[in-house]
């Protein structure tokens, strides 16, 4: 695969490794495999390859079960999930013309904007004012297309409220999945897609699938309390790991 000549076998290794623990990472969370792997992938493919790559994996994994995801997710998912596909394009297309360097500190700092966000102290379970949905929305599709990680704006707007762990997940997960589409879809449009990355997402998928699996299992085993601070480890971690990666 051209696409990939530059990859050896060590690379290729470190690809599913990084895809097996941010899809247990998402497992467990509900999020942050898009926050994990796109800095890693983005080392040795362009951040617009890195992203694209990130959007067929989160497909491929939210097809997997999305009857649980629409049959739990809140109904201001749905909202959320309309301005994500008006904006995606303008974000990818910003990314398209960004050059690679300034865009993976872009990046870096997006991971971090959500880490800190979600050290805001929690609110009630009914308190999201449709201004505040909107500007959900429409942040994460900017940041969908121009970083493949619509997270930053979702998960403090669900995770920061008082709602049950399951609701929070799949409202989350069915986010992640169409804004996900979404970037595919507007990345064809404006003809950054190469399709050879669909052959990629396959070989790494089964990795995704194992992990995913089992960070489900490890998520119905914890407490709410605890999987709210693994929530914040892991958006930490990850902000702290992009931002070595974008300046070291």
């Amino acid at each position: 695969m051209e696409l990939l000549a530059g990859y050896g076998p060590a690379a290729i290794t470190a690809a599913l490794l990084a895809a097996f623990g941010s899809a247990f990472v998402r497992g467990l969370t509900g999020f942050g495999m898009a926050i994990l792997i796109v800095p890693i992938l983005a080392l040795a493919l362009s951040p617009v390859h890195a992203v694209l790559l990130t959007n067929f994996l989160s497909v491929f994994i939210g097809l997997s079960e999305i009857r649980r995801l629409v049959r739990e997710a809140e109904k201001s998912a749905w909202a959320i999930i309309a301005l994500v596909a008006v904006t995606t394009p303008v974000g990818l297309y910003l990314l398209s013309i960004t050059t690679p360097a300034l865009a993976r500190v872009v990046i870096a700092f997006i991971a971090l904007s959500a880490f800190v966000a979600v050290l805001l102290p929690r609110r009630g379970a009914l308190d999201h004012h449709p201004a505040t949905t909107a500007s959900v929305g429409v942040l994460s599709g900017l940041m969908t297309g121009y970083a493949g990680m619509p997270g930053p704006p979702v998960v403090p707007y669900y995770v920061g409220r008082d709602i049950p762990r399951e609701t929070a997940k799949a409202s989350m997960l069915l986010i992640f999945t169409c804004a996900s589409t979404t970037g595919l879809v507007s990345g064809s449009a404006i003809g950054v897609l190469d399709w050879k990355l669909a052959l990629f997402a396959v070989v790494l998928f089964p990795a995704v699938l194992l992990g995913n699996w089992l960070g489900n299992r490890a998520s119905g085993r914890i407490e709410d309390r605890t999987w709210r601070i693994c929530v914040g480890v892991v958006l930490g971690a990850a902000a702290m790991g992009a931002l070595w990666k974008a300046f070291a």
